[in-house]
Order: structure tokens, then C-alpha cells, then sequence
């Protein structure tokens, strides 16, 4: 569907850490993009980010309900440990939620799923990264979902939001290395969010910061840790007209179960009637 239809008689729907509706009651928004569809093909990642080192061990499923927790697809740039070579850009999975080296608990990467771009750089659990641990993590798109308001029982209705042209979305994200209590070495990141363009934003007031193409080699360029100049390597979605190159619709109820996956999920919901911009009127912008 079009970016340009309205969305009428509808607030947007926070979400908790898993991608669920929290009850925050109507209009009021979380800072969460709680789930994603992550579905290109192993080769198709290798090539688009020239990766120098694909680094996972087994297959490269097709994920199209990604929720916190799960292990996805990043791209990052990173010197072999203890070997006097330069950095490699490496395809590899992270565990999503991240996790700072100084944590007790694994359990506290799920509560860190998201990092605000406005204080990423200052915050003790994310600064470290971001200077020195940044990543891609690669999309297809991702899911928001609506509180709608009406007589009964508020309905939520997601959504699917990607890229018109259907390209890959290259989502800002920082890494952490944590040692768990079995001395094993446990990989996680999480996804850098900005204030979502006027058009996106009536969906929900935060989205994923998608790093620009000709900026991907510095973003993920270890060398550079100067916190201003990383910071003027994400360009905010308020500022460019990224709301013109995105496009959502509605998608059916299936994707807020995270057992469900498949290519269904992001299908178009063939007759949205039942929409939060009510009987027989478009349910996007």
C-alpha cells in the first residue's frame, strides 16, 4: 500500500521487550522496535557488505519474527584476537539484547534490546560500545503494532514497515562481549532507535536508525572512537526523507505469537477492513 493514506482513530501500541503490547494505555508510546524480519540468504549478506570472514558455524535460517533473545545475522569489523593482522569485516550471529561486560546476569540483555541515538554515547551500559563496537544488523523490514480505541476490548494491530524498494535495511547496532560463569564467551548487540519521521511516526514515535551506504565503512571502522564523529555518521530519519522510501501495511495477528515464522508473516493483509483506520478506509499514512 501507499505511504500517503492517512491513519484515522488510532493510537499507537507500545512494546514490551518481546515485541508484545505493554499497557501503557492509549497514546502513549514505547521507545522499543521489538521485532524484525532478518530473511536474506547467506551469500546475498556476504556480498552486499563485502564480507571478508563469514564466521558462522551451521545454516543462516530465515527469520521473519526476530524477538529479543534470538541469535541474528550481524556485520562487524573486528581484529582476530591475538593475532597481529588487521581488522576483518566478519558476517556472524549475536545473541539480540545486549549484555555489558560488567553484568552479573545474561538475563539483562533482554531488558537492552534498544539504545536511544540522542544518549547512546553517554550511557555507562552502551558508550564503551559505541566507541569501539559498532555493527550492521541487516532487515528486511521490521514489525510496530497499534492500540486501537473503540467500544470493547482495545485490539492491537501490527504492522509491517521495510524499505519501498526492497532493499536491505543496514540497522545501526553496537556489540558487547560478555563472560558467562562457565568461562564461555557469549556475543549480543542491540539496535539503535531515533524519532520516526512524521509519516512512520503516527505508527509508532521510534524506529530503527539505518546506517546510509557510503557510511558503512566508517560506522563499522574500529579505529575511529571519537564520539562526535561517530554520532555525525547517523543522520536522524526527522532530517532526510526517509519516510518516502519506506512503506508499511497491516499484517495478520500470527506474528505476535514468536513461535510463528515463515514469509507468511509479512504478507499484506489481503482485505483490512477491520484496520485501525476503520471500515473501508487505508490503514497506513
Amino acid at each position: 500500500m501507499p505511504i500517503k493514506c492517512l491513519i484515522k482513530h488510532a493510537a499507537p501500541a507500545a512494546l514490551d521487550g518481546a515485541g508484545r503490547g505493554m499497557s501503557e494505555g492509549a497514546g502513549k508510546m514505547a521507545s522499543m522496535c521489538g521485532r524484525y524480519a532478518t530473511a536474506r540468504a547467506r551469500q546475498e549478506l556476504l556480498d552486499q557488505f563485502a564480507v571478508g570472514l563469514d564466521d558462522i558455524d551451521g545454516d543462516l535460517e530465515p527469520d521473519y519474527n526476530v524477538a529479543p533473545t534470538k541469535q541474528v545475522p550481524a556485520v562487524l569489523t573486528r581484529a582476530p584476537r591475538d593475532e597481529p593482522t588487521e581488522a576483518v569485516r566478519e558476517l556472524r550471529t549475536l545473541r539480540w539484547g545486549l549484555v555489558p561486560s560488567w553484568a552479573k546476569d545474561l538475563a539483562i540483555g533482554s531488558r537492552m534490546i534498544n539504545a536511544r541515538f540522542e544518549t547512546v554515547h553517554e550511557k555507562p551500559a552502551y558508550r564503551r560500545a559505541f566507541a569501539r563496537r559498532r555493527c550492521l544488523l541487516p532487515a528486511d523490514g521490521y514489525y510496530e503494532w497499534y492500540k486501537t480505541e473503540g467500544e470493547g476490548k482495545p485490539r492491537k494491530q501490527p504492522f509491517f514497515i521495510r524499505p519501498q524498494d526492497g532493499s536491505i535495511m543496514a540497522m545501526a547496532g553496537l556489540y558487547e562481549l560478555w563472560k558467562s560463569p562457565a568461562d564461555e564467551w557469549v556475543w549480543t548487540c542491540t539496535v539503535i532507535t531515533t524519532d520516526a519521521p512524521d509519516a512512520l511516526g503516527r505508527i509508532h514515535d521510534r524506529m530503527p536508525m539505518i546506517v546510509r551506504r557510503d557510511r558503512w565503512d566508517a560506522w563499522l571502522d574500529p579505529a575511529l572512537s571519537d564520539a562526535d564523529e561517530v554520532r555525525g555518521l547517523l543522520v536522524p530519519a526527522l532530517d532526510g526523507s526517509l519516510a518516502t522510501a519506506m512503506e508499511a501495511f497491516p499484517v495478520g495477528q500470527a506474528v505476535s505469537n514468536v513461535r510463528n515464522n515463515g514469509p507468511q508473516l509479512i504478507e499484506p493483509l489481503a482485505d483490512d477492513t477491520t484496520g485501525p483506520a476503520g471500515p473501508g478506509e487505508g490503514a497506513l499514512f
